[in-house]
């Protein structure tokens, strides 16, 4: 898990720098077809929805203001879980239900992976 979690004005600029990439690729596949865009749509958001409940799941865990570091550690746990399943969700409902295309899926949800892990360290 990054770090820049700890660090709200830092994770949603990189919240902002994945929807921005999200769009720039999105916008590049629908140049192929529609279909192709859309695909790549709901890699890349099935990533940055999961990023961004994890996100809010953390700064619900600030506000309540218990800093014992097994609390912190559930919340982590929880918040890794939620971010899995609710990834696992929309990825299944784009392949399955709206028989989205391989490939641009793919491919956007393993760079907005790439994004999410290079990015902390560029932003700094």
């Amino acid at each position: 898990m990054s770090v820049s979690f700890y660090n709200g004005k830092i994770a949603l600029k990189l919240l902002l720098f994945q929807l921005m990439a999200l769009v720039i690729l999105s916008i590049a596949f629908y140049m192929n077809s529609v279909e192709w865009g859309l695909s790549a749509f709901a890699g890349g958001f099935a990533c940055w929805l999961s990023n961004a409940l994890f996100m809010l799941l953390i700064r619900y865990q600030k506000a309540v203001k218990k800093d014992v570091p097994i609390h912190i550690a559930w919340f982590f746990t929880i918040g890794e879980g939620v971010k899995v399943i609710i990834t696992i969700t929309v990825l299944v409902i784009a392949l399955g239900i709206f028989k989205a295309a391989f490939l641009p899926l793919g491919l956007t949800y393993l760079a907005m992976l790439t994004i999410h892990i290079i990015t902390p360290a560029v932003i700094r």
